[in-house]
């Protein structure tokens, strides 16, 4: 019975928590454009499966790996929710912390969401939800929905560029991931932005109306999406061929099935393994070991 007391020391320290993560203001002051915004921010839900509503003063938590294991690699997680709610766990802390056990920092973003009305969270749920659908119906509504989102998308690249040597990353090693709406907004950054990360991961998601110009200087982009995904795989397939249209090299997967939001939620499908194939991509890059 000797063998088993390595076993059992070996199982408890694999699930000792890590450090507690670090979490800071993106802006400043207040969030410009937001001065007004009265709502109070609602969560709703279990941990494991919650949803943030009514996001006014948004933040960065930066989940860090050992010192002794890092990469100097950073991955900005912005979560999905039509940019009405934030699905904060699966497609954002659970994120993180799979990657910061690898060795690279997982860095959520916490973006603002168009105000809902409601002072129970049953309302504003219920309020959310009817945004959504009415997004849903006149697509033309994300850029009133999303623009102050773009802002702080934008904002999160240069803040952690200015804590990496604080936080031990490398300021030519950050990635932006997104997904769903998160996706539009990483699509929407480096397409747009000065201030472009090295990398970008758009998942289950991308440039939401018409195909926007495809600009010179874009990083490598991973793209991730399930066939059974009706909304976002055209998305997806469309901005994958835009890219490679233009000259660049992104790496698609079309999973067989997985349907929309998989996120880190286990569904016995091939999906449930996205985050080892872009694990994989990182890998390509020289992502996952130290910088020479």
């Amino acid at each position: 019975m000797k063998w088993l007391l390595p076993a059992i020391l070996l199982a408890t320290a694999h699930a000792q928590p890590g450090p507690a993560p670090k979490v800071i203001n993106l802006w400043p002051a207040t969030a410009p454009g937001s001065e007004s915004w009265k709502q109070p921010e609602t969560t709703v839900g279990n941990t494991g499966n919650r949803r943030i509503m009514n996001v006014s003063t948004p933040t960065l938590t930066a989940y860090l790996p050992d010192p002794s294991t890092a990469t100097g690699t950073a991955v900005i997680i912005a979560p999905g929710g039509g940019f009405v709610w934030l699905s904060i766990d699966s497609e954002g802390h659970d994120v993180a912390q799979w990657l910061a056990a690898r060795g690279i920092a997982g860095i959520v973003l916490k973006y603002r969401l168009l105000q809902v009305e409601g002072q129970e969270p049953a309302q504003v749920t219920q309020a959310a939800t009817a945004a959504l659908a009415a997004m849903m119906r006149q697509r033309s509504l994300v850029d009133d929905y999303s623009k102050f989102a773009m802002a702080d998308g934008t904002q999160a690249v240069s803040v952690v560029r200015a804590h990496a040597a604080e936080w031990g990353i490398s300021p030519d090693r950050v990635v932006l991931m997104g997904f769903s709406a998160g996706a539009i907004l990483t699509s929407t950054v480096v397409l747009q932005s000065e201030a472009r990360p090295n990398y970008a991961a758009p998942i289950y998601g991308g440039p939401f109306n018409e195909m926007p110009p495809i600009p010179q200087g874009l990083p490598p982009i991973f793209l991730a999406v399930a066939q059974d995904d009706a909304g976002a795989e055209p998305l997806v397939t469309r901005f994958h061929t835009a890219l490679k249209a233009a000259g660049y090299k992104p790496e698609l997967h079309v999973f067989s099935s997985g349907g929309h939001g998989f996120g880190m939620r286990k569904q016995g499908k091939s999906s449930d393994h996205w985050i080892d194939e872009f694990y994989y991509w990182l890998e390509a890059y020289g992502l996952t070991r130290p910088a020479k």
